[in-house]
């Protein structure tokens, strides 16, 4: 039976590399295997200058909120600034970059209706150790 209701704590969480060289890792906040929800939500961490590929989702939308940190969302020809509180949709078949241009970690609560796989692709990774500053913007303690 599927409970109707699922809770983590910021230190509960797995977090995950999709390749071992990459500068950003995530954090599995809602998983569709786990959790019997047709979404995946994560919390993207990127290193400082770090950047996501270009990459684009046949039928999925993406929208990204930013919880700590700045960068800038590149998409369809525009190149938008974002900080602490913006939030940007990619719809799907959209080519896109998100790319970290502060001088901290760039945290953002990122969220694909449907999957489409995505979940699976990082949770296949290589598991990552969250650090106290990220444990810090988890738990929503970050200055």
């Amino acid at each position: 039976m599927v409970q109707p209701v699922v809770h983590r704590g910021a230190r509960t969480h797995s977090a995950y590399k999709i390749q071992s060289m990459d500068a950003n890792y995530f954090v599995l906040t809602t998983d569709p295997r786990a959790d019997a929800v047709r979404f995946v939500q994560v919390i993207e961490i990127f290193e400082i200058g770090g950047a996501t590929p270009p990459n684009r989702h046949a039928i999925a939308d993406e929208t990204f909120y930013v919880l700590f940190g700045e960068g800038v969302a590149i998409c369809g020809g525009a190149r938008i600034a974002v900080r602490q509180g913006d939030s940007f949709l990619v719809r799907a078949g959209h080519e896109h970059v998100v790319e970290n241009t502060g001088g901290t970690r760039l945290y953002c609560l990122t969220t694909m209706v449907p999957d489409e796989g995505f979940a699976d692709l990082i949770r296949n990774g290589v598991p990552w150790q969250l650090d106290s500053a990220d444990l810090q913007v988890l738990a929503g303690d970050a200055a």
